[in-house]
């Protein structure tokens, strides 16, 4: 069992930022067409994160056309080139799945104002 968990350990990745639910991301994931491979941004809400170590997820929700969409993305996949926290959100639940419920200015998340 213990050769198992170091091998998972391994494949963890550690150049994640720290992740919060509500907030607004950017993530670039690679995306292969063809021989060629190109980065691709996908933006939006974290509105959930499951599992624990090499099979954590996150869901991300974004509008697009009018249109709710969300994505599961392993977190620790090779296909994220990287994720940026563009902005922090602030929320009092663990799961947002109730955005999904909302329209317009209803399914903003607010913004946590940082105070030092």
């Amino acid at each position: 069992m213990d050769l198992v968990k170091s091998i998972e350990q391994s494949m963890i990745r550690t150049d994640l930022p720290d992740l919060q639910i509500g907030d607004f991301l950017k993530v670039n994931l690679k995306v292969k067409e063809g021989n060629r491979e190109r980065i691709q941004s996908y933006e939006g809400t974290l509105i959930a994160r499951k599992g624990k170590g090499l099979t954590e997820t996150i869901n991300v929700r974004r509008i697009s056309y009018g249109v709710g969409v969300e994505r599961i993305i392993p977190l620790n996949s090779q296909k994220i080139d990287s994720i940026e926290v563009i902005r922090r959100g602030q929320v009092r639940r663990a799961k947002l799945y109730y955005l999904r419920d909302r329209v317009g200015k209803a399914a903003k998340v607010r913004e946590k104002l940082i105070t030092k």
